[in-house]
């Protein structure tokens, strides 16, 4: 008596391969779409009115120069730390 299963040949194995990819990269791209959601409304909620971003949108709107050179002083601060 013989009770061994067929082995599944090369063309099936790379069938499954394929599938199991598949799969895998649906998982990531849900992954990173809901990520990317999950930023894009933080970011909304940070935009908004006597919040972070919102008041350094307003502060640049008023003074954009200044805003500018705040900014650049931020950067050479940042650069020289490293």
């Amino acid at each position: 008596m013989n009770d061994q299963t067929p082995q599944p040949n090369l063309a099936e194995r790379a069938i499954d391969t394929v599938t199991d990819a598949t799969r895998a990269g649906a998982e990531i791209s849900a992954a990173l779409v809901d990520a990317v959601n999950r930023l894009t409304q933080a970011l909304e909620r940070a935009r908004r009115p006597h919040h972070p971003l919102g008041i350094l949108a307003a502060l640049t709107r008023e003074a954009p120069l200044s805003a500018l050179f705040a900014a650049v002083l931020l950067g050479v601060a940042i650069g020289r730390r490293r």
